[in-house]
């Protein structure tokens, strides 16, 4: 057990990229996480850790040890969880996720899958872009809207709602657009979830329009797409739950309304090499117990935009 203390915290130390983080993460004093690194790169007969003044990361060795040793301790905590009666699951889970819906609508839901699981250490990486899964060592990923090609798995979890708003202010300069084509002649704000397509597309009583548009601003984050559109800068498609807090304060206002968008779909990706973990299927099951409640909200407040 001592040895696989100290495997768990080489990788802690090398994620984290600092001894002092491992320890208060681990509860023990960052003499005693030094001390059982150093044992560990003696025992191996290899420099795992360069360690400067300012920074600690693996060296090629490290970073090889790294790859080949983080799937092992997760099977460890797999087939440990396995066995336990109570069904409460310990270790480590990395998690993908796009950054505005971590904050606005996972986080602040997640102490009932916290409380349930109070030894397992949840580590969030927000990142509204795709991540190099395997080589970050994430689990699981959540996605929002078409999943590329890539090798591994996916379960759809939920839909979201894709909406357009902008903001009072805009609209007081530029007009309120009461049909699709209407866009056309609008400043569009291009962000995560509509940036990929030059082209939004509308149905209406079984009528579809498609407008190609060219957005004037244009980020890869979904915030920054929101306050784009809430500073007055043009017109932009998100989802519900994303600008779920504006439309309630009125910072931004909720277009075309009898207009449907088509909804996104919301996967939960298995990278291909690690396998699909307890906990990782747990929090799957979660967060899509999760959505179909937001699905609710999003649904009441859209119909009242």
């Amino acid at each position: 057990m001592k040895d696989i203390l100290a495997l768990r915290l080489y990788t802690r130390v090398a994620r984290l990229g600092s001894f002092s983080a491992a320890a208060r993460e681990s509860g023990l004093a960052q003499s005693q996480v030094s001390r059982m690194i150093a044992e560990l790169e003696a025992s191996l007969g290899a420099r795992l850790l360069s360690r400067t003044t300012r920074a600690v990361v693996p060296t090629e060795a490290g970073m090889e040890f790294l790859a080949r040793m983080e799937p092992i301790l997760a099977a460890v905590d797999d087939a440990e969880n396995s066995v336990r009666e109570n069904g409460e699951l310990r270790g480590l889970l990395r998690i993908g996720m796009p950054s505005t819906m971590g904050i606005r609508v996972v986080i602040p839901r997640l102490s009932a899958f916290t409380e349930r699981h109070p030894m397992l250490h949840l580590e969030l990486m927000l990142e509204d872009q795709w991540q190099d899964m395997v080589k970050e060592a994430v689990d699981i990923g959540i996605r929002v809207g078409n999943l590329p090609d890539l090798a591994g798995t996916a379960r759809r979890i939920g839909t979201m709602h894709r909406v357009i708003v902008a903001s009072p202010v805009y609209l007081a300069r530029h007009g309120t657009p009461m049909t699709p084509t209407d866009l056309e002649r609008h400043r569009i704000v291009g962000g995560p979830a509509g940036s990929q397509a030059s082209s939004w597309q509308f149905e209406r009583d079984g009528a579809a329009s498609t407008i190609n548009l060219a957005p004037q601003f244009s980020t890869n984050d979904t915030a920054g797409a929101l306050a784009a559109a809430a500073g007055g800068l043009g017109i932009v498609s998100t989802t519900s739950w994303a600008c779920a807090l504006e439309l309630a304060s009125g910072t931004l206002v909720h277009l075309l309304a009898e207009w449907k968008m088509a909804d996104l779909p919301v996967h939960a990706y298995f990278p291909q090499g690690r396998t699909t973990r307890l906990a990782a299927r747990a929090f799957a099951d979660f967060l899509a117990t999760t959505l179909g409640d937001e699905h609710a909200e999003s649904a009441v407040l859209g119909d009242g935009a």
